[in-house]
């Protein structure tokens, strides 16, 4: 066998003769097939004999035949249609369009399922579109793009949406299926035939609609009636349009109520973002956060306008020559302006960064207009380290020196303030009149860790000097213990057993210093630590 020839067979090649007028034949029967079934009377067909004629003209190669045909047939269809649609006046008209639709779409999938071999080999190698685009292409052309039929659908939708926004109740069933329609005839026809037409009335809408806001509204209101605007077109598009048109006229309405009229809004007498800032109207500080998010250059200009107010509301406090004649009350006065505008910052602002910027970039400004606000705080500072603090608990006076902290990082003259500080605790050291070792260190601390180890070097010195003369005055009362159980008195005996306190008192006293005055006297400033006597020395005699 292996020596011998395969055989293979041959198909019989026996041309077939079909009939001359077949494809005109077969094609009469599938176009009466055809006009059924748009006619809704398809109940009485063979869909497998219409199937089986449509697959031999194909394979006959009459393929363009069936193709063209359908073309015609469907094309003259929806002639009909379109007149009939045309013709229905009044609200029926898109009941009328949309019924139209639905058939016409039932139709030609019954259409395809029968030409579905025409589909798969003559209408993809030729380029061509299949049924279902087909079906699709000839609504849009002769019904949808029927001059007046697009007129009157454009009218019809966008009038209905224009009542909604008025108030009424409209049938949105019906305009999401207008909707929906337009989608699947392409996105192009969507966007060109509705969307484009939708947004332009709505930019119109709502600009007329901001100038009546204005006119009958306060900031808080129009807000307000701004945001439930936008939630309605927000829900109007889940409803009814496709989701691709919400961003778009969202966007509208954003500059239309907002972006447009943002400086008009805000800078309303009597109610804008100043009243809402000076009133502490944290709500509708909020709102305005929220709805200005939303637009480009929104929070930048709310923040802008936020800096001004805090200036100039700083500006007065500074520069007013009554508050500079009681410093405790000018520092008071900017502790509680900073924590009024920190906290709308926080339950307004969502703590944003670039608000608490600008608050103290304000802070810094207003604050170094005035050369004495050094002196002012090193003089609160004492005053609170002297009397102020005492009874209270040790998370009250970190709290009372936290918020001093946060108007000495404004300050741009730190080293005035040092010079006062240096005086000021210099006194309160020497006249035992600090209220807590432990609360003069936790500020110097603070000092440190704000400006370095330099900046408190000399601070710390002092308390240094404060602790050896402790010691020294301690070893030599028990030197001098000691020496009066043997019987030894020595002259200088009571004045040296003085308390540290009398001693700084007289040298203060005798430098006609506030410190000591109408204290008692001592033994002079040579009995002070060297270091705080220099200071001492140096800011009574100026």
């Amino acid at each position: 066998m292996s020596g011998r020839g395969k055989f293979r067979i041959e198909p019989f090649k026996h041309r077939v003769e079909l009939d001359a007028q077949y494809a005109e034949k077969t094609w009469k029967i599938l176009k009466d097939a055809i006009h059924e079934i748009n006619h809704r009377n398809a109940s009485g067909l063979s869909f497998e004999e219409l199937y089986r004629n449509a697959y031999n003209m194909v394979l006959h190669r009459h393929g363009k035949a069936l193709y063209d045909g359908l073309v015609e047939t469907v094309t003259e269809h929806l002639r009909e249609i379109a007149a009939a649609v045309d013709g229905v006046q009044g609200d029926h008209f898109l009941t009328e369009l949309e019924r139209r639709w639905q058939d016409h779409t039932k139709s030609m999938q019954m259409i395809r399922d029968i030409l579905m071999y025409m589909d798969r080999i003559y209408v993809q190698p030729h380029s061509l579109k299949t049924v279902h685009d087909l079906g699709l292409a000839l609504w849009r052309d002769h019904v949808m793009r029927s001059p007046s039929i697009k007129a009157r659908v454009q009218a019809a939708v966008l009038g209905a949406i224009t009542r909604e926004r008025n108030g009424e109740q409209i049938n949105q069933s019906l305009v999401r299926a207008v909707s929906s329609m337009l989608m699947d005839l392409g996105e192009d026809v969507y966007v060109r035939d509705f969307e484009e037409p939708f947004v332009a009335t709505t930019v119109e809408f709502y600009r007329s609609e901001a100038q009546t806001f204005l006119a009958s509204s306060d900031c808080a209101d129009y807000l307000r009636r701004s945001e439930a605007r936008l939630e309605e077109e927000h829900r109007r598009v889940k409803e009814y349009l496709n989701a691709r048109t919400e961003s778009r006229v969202v966007l509208r309405v954003e500059e239309e109520l907002l972006s447009r009229q943002m400086r008009a809004v805000l800078g309303m007498a009597n109610s804008g973002l100043e009243t809402m800032l000076r009133d502490d109207k944290h709500d509708q500080l909020a709102l305005v956060y929220t709805l200005f998010k939303r637009v480009d250059g929104g929070l930048a200009a709310v923040k802008e306008m936020m800096a001004e107010h805090v200036r100039s509301e700083g500006k007065t406090l500074v520069m007013d020559p009554e508050k500079g004649k009681e410093p405790m009350e000018y520092i008071e006065g900017l502790l509680r302006m900073k924590a009024k505008y920190a906290a709308a910052i926080k339950a307004s602002f969502a703590s944003d960064r670039n608000f608490v910027n600008a608050l103290h970039q304000s802070f810094e400004h207003f604050l170094n207009l005035n050369t004495r606000s050094p002196e002012y705080i090193s003089l609160y500072v004492d005053d609170k380290l002297r009397r102020g603090l005492k009874g209270a608990s040790e998370e009250e006076i970190e709290s009372v020196l936290d918020r001093v902290m946060t108007l000495f990082r404004f300050l741009q003259e730190k080293d005035v303030f040092e010079k006062y500080y240096k005086q000021h605790l210099a006194k309160r050291l020497l006249g035992g009149r600090t209220t807590s070792d432990d609360a003069e260190k936790s500020f110097i601390l603070k000092l440190k860790t704000e400006c370095g180890y330099q900046f408190t070097s000399k601070i710390e010195g002092m308390f240094n000097d404060m602790r050896t003369s402790r010691d020294t005055m301690s070893a030599f009362r028990s030197h001098l213990e000691e020496q009066a159980k043997s019987g030894i008195v020595p002259m200088d005996a009571a004045a040296a057993a003085a308390p540290a306190s009398a001693t700084a008192q007289g040298a203060a006293a005798g430098t006609g210093g506030a410190a000591g005055a109408g204290d008692a006297g001592g033994v002079g400033a040579a009995a002070m630590p060297s270091g705080i006597g220099k200071i001492l020395a140096g800011s009574l005699g100026g």
